[in-house]
């Protein structure tokens, strides 16, 4: 195969990234719901680290808003760490205060430069 387009370095980290897809009518609490109970939880374990929550921008769906939260996680083996440790729990919580009102779409990126 070709060398891909840019410089190949050690890798830097992960990201942890979680894209959800969450009804207007539920999007207050949710938006609350991050910023109080879920970033201050995941930030005690300190295995996550400098969340960065995104607006994905989509003119098609006047029903929905799509919000992306970003965390650096240093190795595959702490994000395994933390889900087994945390993120399972989070999705319960989710699922249980939100219902289908809030879709999570999760995706793990290897920052390369």
């Amino acid at each position: 195969p070709p060398p891909p387009p840019f410089p190949l370095k050690k890798k830097i980290f992960f990201l942890n990234t979680s894209t959800y897809s969450v009804s207007n009518d539920a999007l207050q609490n949710f938006y609350i719901w991050l910023h109080e109970v879920f970033i201050p939880e995941v930030e005690r374990e300190q295995m996550l680290t400098n969340p960065r929550l995104l607006k994905v921008l989509d003119a098609q769906n006047n029903e929905n808003v799509s919000l992306s939260l970003q965390w650096e996680v240093s190795g595959s083996a702490t994000l395994h760490r933390w889900y087994m440790k945390q993120g399972v729990q989070m999705d319960e919580q989710i699922a249980k205060m939100f219902g289908e009102k809030v879709v999570t779409f999760p995706t793990i990126l290897e920052v390369l430069k």
